[in-house]
């Protein structure tokens, strides 16, 4: 559906700089944003393995570990039906220690692995459990101590202080996540009382 979206963008585009008589516009949008993407891409690489180097040492080295040990008992809490030795939970505290960290590239594979351990779980294939969809809302809301992606943006733009964003980042996501918690578990409240 998305690419459905994106290619009607893309002809309407085209074909309102055609009736327009400007479609030298097209051309230079074009080789602009293609610029564009190639500086912001070759910059957040740099910043994207050195973060995911980072977070290899920190593996290795155990820090993931006593992480993911400290969440357990919230992240039980937030998936109370996910058994503790389920291979889903082990991925969900990867993707919540990845995002805490501020390595949503490096979170992501984690989430889709988690999703597809829940849905081994899900009793109705066709209808996302409580556990799918508090994972989801978690994943989407991400406390983010080190905003790092948006910092390597910053820095690629010549920010004065790419990392002056830190607080308010760290603001913002802890109140999307208490939000994204607090509907998830006034919705699972009120399925529970339905049933």
């Amino acid at each position: 559906m998305v690419n459905l979206i994106w290619a009607g963008m893309i002809i309407i585009g085209i074909g309102f700089a055609a009736i327009s008589g400007n479609p030298e516009a097209i051309n230079k949008a074009v080789f602009a944003g293609a610029e564009t993407g190639v500086t912001v891409s070759f910059g957040l690489i740099s910043i994207l393995i050195f973060w995911m180097g980072v977070m290899k040492v920190a593996e290795d080295a155990g820090i993931l570990d006593k992480l993911s040990g400290l969440l357990s008992p919230f992240a039980r809490w937030l998936f109370p039906t996910v058994p503790k030795e389920h291979p889903a939970f082990g991925y969900i505290l990867s993707n919540m220690s990845a995002n805490l960290l501020g390595l949503g590239n490096a979170a992501t594979p984690m989430g889709i692995k988690a999703m597809q351990e829940l849905q081994k779980l899900n009793p109705d294939p066709k209808t996302a459990t409580p556990g799918m969809c508090t994972l989801l809302a978690l994943n989407t809301a991400s406390l983010t101590l080190i905003p790092t992606t948006m910092i390597a943006i910053r820095m690629n733009y010549k920010s004065a202080n790419p990392a002056e964003i830190v607080g308010s980042t760290l603001m913002a996501t802890f109140i999307a996540t208490l939000g994204a918690i607090m509907i998830d578990k006034w919705y699972q409240y009120r399925e529970r009382r339905r049933g």
